[in-house]
């Protein structure tokens, strides 16, 4: 009996080597809402933005002037207001489906790139 069992037993063992695991995937993400809109900045993230922050273009055109670039997204708009001392981005997006586009972020840098602080940014382009 022990004839039996030895060669079953070996040809089990080889067997079970050739089961693999289970393919382990990583979890997918669920893509986005296309019509999703970026979250409102905290009220500590708009300190000295407050002149901007909420406005719609007209009220923007009034404070800087005439932007450099007027850019119509899907979902938003983009205006870019350029003074010696700093070049202000706006972002504006619907306060609501079908709502007026205001302001929700703004982004300030100096011609060659480097980041500087919005609300200087925005003060030093009032004062032209």
């Amino acid at each position: 009996m022990i004839k039996n069992i030895l060669p079953l037993t070996a040809m089990a063992l080889l067997l079970a080597g050739c089961v693999s695991a289970p393919e382990v995937r990583p979890p997918t993400r669920q893509p986005t809402p296309a019509a999703s809109f970026p979250p409102r900045p905290a009220p500590a993230a708009l300190r000295g933005l407050e002149g901007v922050v909420g406005k719609d273009a007209n009220a923007l055109k009034r404070l800087f002037g005439e932007p450099r670039l007027d850019v119509v997204e899907v979902y938003g708009r983009k205006l870019q207001f350029v003074g010696t001392p700093c070049i202000l981005d706006a972002f504006l997006y619907p306060e609501r489906k079908g709502g007026r586009e205001i302001v929700t972020y703004v982004d300030a840098r100096r011609s060659d790139g480097t980041a500087v602080d919005r609300a200087a940014c925005i003060e030093a382009l009032q004062r032209r």
